[in-house]
């Protein structure tokens, strides 16, 4: 079933793409598999996805370890498809709930991303704990593009600031900005608060403060996931339209 779903979702990407008239390529699909276990990872994975979202820390620990266990015994996802190839790609595992100074270093020694960087001392302990054998950790600043009393995220006039400074610490790379507005009630405000996240996106990698122009924009989930690529998402995050209800 995970498998036929991840389809499913990646014939709406193609589809909701040629609609923007853009490349289904410039998209990126992460799983979201939080709550879901080892196994559901695993599954995905045979069905070719590589790339997983946690929203919390210590579970996906938990499954970076099952899977690498899995990823080690020399079952590799291909070779369940072909006579014995091994595929070369591991999973890439995005840390994208909420991080607390406590947790730094969990992420910092097993996630490969961090989309969810809303302050400098976080980004700051990150750095400091990132492992020197790994490279960068791969970092994303979560705003809250819409000011959602429930929604974490630096403000959107902090957020030129914040990537300066991010940008400048030596174990991490800024690869972009991740939003996560209240639902929006059809598709023209979907777009409408997506593209105001766009915006900022070309604003900051406008402004001459970053050495490495961003590539990322992380935005949109399975309910919105059309309207955020019609606004320039290079990343949707789905968890429930791949893994089922919660």
């Amino acid at each position: 079933m995970i498998v036929r779903n991840l389809q499913l979702v990646r014939d709406r990407i193609t589809t909701a793409c040629f609609a923007a008239g853009r490349d289904p390529a410039s998209v990126r699909l992460l799983a979201v598999s939080k709550t879901f276990g080892a196994e559901a990872v695993i599954e995905a994975m045979t069905g070719g996805q590589r790339a997983f979202g946690e929203n919390y820390i210590q579970e996906g620990v938990d499954k970076i370890v099952a899977v690498r266990t899995w990823e080690g015994d020399g079952l590799r996802p291909s070779s369940r498809h072909s006579s014995g190839e091994r595929h070369s790609s591991p999973a890439e595992w995005h840390c994208i709930g909420p991080v607390q100074s406590n947790k730094t270093r969990l992420v910092a020694e097993n996630y490969d991303w961090v989309q969810s960087v809303e302050r400098l001392k976080i980004a700051q302990r990150l750095s400091e704990q990132r492992p020197a054998h790994l490279p960068p950790l791969q970092v994303c600043l979560q705003v809250n593009i819409d000011g959602g009393l429930t929604k974490a995220g630096v403000a959107p006039e902090e957020a030129l600031a914040l990537a300066a400074a991010v940008a400048r610490l030596p174990r991490l790379q800024l690869r972009g900005l991740m939003s996560i507005p209240e639902p929006a009630p059809d598709f023209v405000a979907a777009c409408a608060v997506h593209q105001r996240a766009a915006g900022l996106f070309e604003h900051i990698n406008r402004a001459g403060v970053l050495q490495q122009p961003m590539d990322t924009l992380s935005m949109g989930m399975t309910a919105d996931l059309e309207a955020a690529i019609h606004a320039g998402s290079t990343m949707v995050r789905i968890g429930t339209a791949i893994f089922g209800g919660r």
